[in-house]
């Protein structure tokens, strides 16, 4: 059955004049211990040209992952593609495993990025096993834009929910920091799927793991809460990720997707409330209902609850609050404003976006939840943004990071998605440097979980504690001097006092000046090349050249970039000794010719070798 439970901001409402207040509704399916559900699952992933070395092969070891932990009765397809579709595995049982591992490590990497076709393969294999008892579901893997195929957003995202109402789920997936995470958020929402971000390519498997789990979790589809307010109630604002509309009667119906084993689905809403006696004040009734598993069947099952209010004096409203409401509540609306602000600062309302995130820190202070190292830590993350648009400095991956973060923390109640980011801060390479650690204390930075966290070094303080640090200068591997330590009020983690300086061990190579300067490289003149691509030196990874294939068009080779946000179509000046049909090559940069229309190598040639991958062993 369903359970449902809420609590308002603060467990009694002033009286004596109308207020704005929040209220956290909370959804559960509470159903006996049963048996998982079967999987109907086709992993769709992106083999294009930019995909090429580490990022595809870990998205391979990660799909190789899934396979380790499928059963017999599960049913799995894989289809990869490029500017072709091709399936390396048609939909089958999951029964010999080593095959099934044989066929995806064997997948290379090739062109451009025909989305469309692959997404909808994948779709196509899933309906032809399709049964409502399993979990039937699409991950989408992409490191890039759609630049083949269906390109259009809006068809894309419409299609996404024509085949959700058709019984097939999508979840996407965007790998690195070429992919178009509105496209890929807006396909999974009206999927009622969910998405990740895989930020750095030895992520893959463990986001793989996630939704896996996920999947396996699943009790409950097609969450609807419909809410009747009381009269002068009014709804502000919705705190998750939902989709909202009126019923023919004028009542709000919000559909909140999947509910999951042990898991509350939370709906965080935002209200205005009158002015109302001391007593009882009936606030709004909910309806809901969602498809549950009961018995090892899915059934449906509805419910009616009574929201009620708490109404007393303003001395007993200030002493009601309660920590843990407002943490949860507090996670909801950084989510949100988060949202709000990165809208505002693409309408060019910079200013605005940003006063949007420091007048929230200051709530969060006032509240005193800086005591709590969560909030802290995003509180940190809301400076940190702050910063960056109102410097217009966001790019792309603050932009993805701020997109993720909403996301995640709208969308579920899980600890170990919300907040995180590991892309380094700029401020990290200008910082000053020391050699020695002196009378400071000793830090490290290090990757937990898709999130950046500060550990202690030094002895004499507790290492398995975190430390509160500023966002802007973090950033993995990193350690760092800083004058001082300060305990939490509750001593569960540190703050840092004083100034920070990164700190570089005389004779070891400072790796972040190094990374710094070799993104800067530029050599801007068009790439020499040796008498054959049999003299080139080559290399496995793709790092931070440009992709470059040569293929034959009539009597001719040309050379095409199959990087994406490059026109495929485009000639290149590219070195004639070294081309050879189907050859992929590493180049420096690519520059666009004076005539606008086509190409120009620059800087040095490698020929790219495919990285040899055997299947993992179970």
């Amino acid at each position: 059955m369903l359970k449902t439970s809420y609590d308002f901001e603060t467990a009694i409402l002033p009286t004596g004049a109308a207020l704005k207040t929040n209220i956290l509704l909370r959804f559960r399916a509470d159903t006996p211990e049963s048996p998982r559900r079967n999987l109907n699952l086709s992993l769709v992933i992106d083999r294009s040209g930019s995909m090429a070395g580490a990022p595809l092969h870990h998205a391979l070891r990660a799909a190789e992952s899934v396979v380790d932990q499928l059963e017999p009765t599960d049913t799995l397809s894989v289809v990869v593609y490029d500017d072709a579709v091709d399936t390396p595995v048609p939909p089958q049982p999951v029964t010999d495993k080593a095959a099934l591992k044989g066929a995806i490590a064997r997948v290379r990497a090739g062109g451009i990025t025909n989305l469309s076709g692959g997404w909808l393969k994948g779709c196509d294999y899933v309906k032809t096993h399709l049964d409502p008892q399993k979990i039937n579901r699409v991950l989408l893997l992409t490191d890039g834009h759609a630049n083949m195929g269906i390109q259009d957003p809006r068809i894309l995202t419409t299609t996404s929910g024509q085949k959700a109402e058709e019984g097939i789920t999508t979840t996407t997936l965007g790998f690195a920091q070429g992919f178009n995470e509105d496209l890929l958020i807006s396909m999974a929402r009206a999927a009622n799927g969910n998405f990740y971000f895989i930020q750095s390519v030895d992520e893959a498997t463990e986001v793989f793991s996630i939704e896996l789990d996920s999947l396996r979790a699943v009790v409950g589809q097609n969450l609807v809460v419909t809410i009747e307010l009381a009269a002068g109630v009014r709804l502000v604002d919705t705190l998750s990720l939902a989709k909202v509309s009126q019923d023919d009667a004028g009542a709000t119906a919000i559909a909140l997707g999947e509910l999951y084993e042990g898991e509350d689905k939370l709906l965080g809403l935002s209200l205005e409330i009158p002015a109302a006696a001391i007593g009882d004040l009936p606030v709004m009734r909910l309806h809901y209902s969602a498809d549950v598993v009961q018995d090892n069947v899915i059934q449906s099952v509805s419910g009616t609850a009574e929201v009620i209010a708490q109404v007393g004096s303003i001395e007993e409203a200030a002493h009601a609050a309660s920590s843990n409401i407002l943490i949860e509540l507090s996670r909801l609306t950084i989510a949100k404003a988060k949202e709000t602000a990165l809208d505002l600062a693409e309408q060019g309302r910079h200013a605005e976006a940003e006063q949007i995130l420091r007048s929230l820190i200051q709530e969060l202070q006032a509240k005193g939840l800086n005591e709590n190292f969560e909030i802290a830590e995003e509180m940190d993350q809301l400076a940190y943004f702050a910063d960056r648009i109102a410097q217009k400095a966001l790019g792309n991956a603050g932009r993805k990071e701020l997109r993720d973060q909403s996301y995640q923390t709208l969308n579920r109640n899980r600890s170990d998605l919300g907040g995180r980011g590991v892309t380094a801060g700029d401020e990290v390479y200008a910082m000053p440097t020391v050699s020695e650690v002196g009378s400071g204390v000793e830090l490290h930075c290090v990757r937990e979980g898709g999130k950046l966290r500060i550990k202690v070094i030094s002895e004499g303080y507790d290492a398995a504690k975190n430390v509160q640090f500023p966002r802007a200068i973090r950033a993995e591997g990193a350690r760092y001097v800083a004058e001082g330590l300060e305990l939490s009020s509750d001593g569960s983690f540190y703050r840092v006092q004083g100034s920070i300086t990164r700190f570089a061990k005389p004779g070891e190579a400072d790796i972040f000046v190094t990374a710094h300067h070799s993104r800067s490289r530029s050599t801007g003149k068009a790439s020499t090349a040796p008498p054959s691509a049999a003299d080139l030196p080559t290399t496995d990874t793709v790092g931070d050249g440009i992709l470059v294939q040569c293929v034959k068009e009539g009597s001719k080779i040309r050379a095409r970039v199959v990087a994406d946000a490059y026109e495929p179509n485009w000639n290149m000046r590219f070195p004639r000794s070294i081309r050879e049909e189907g050859m992929l090559y590493v180049v420096d940069e690519v520059k666009t010719a004076p005539d606008g229309k086509s190409y120009i190598a620059c800087g040095d040639i490698k020929r790219f070798v495919q990285p040899t991958m055997t299947p993992s062993s179970q």
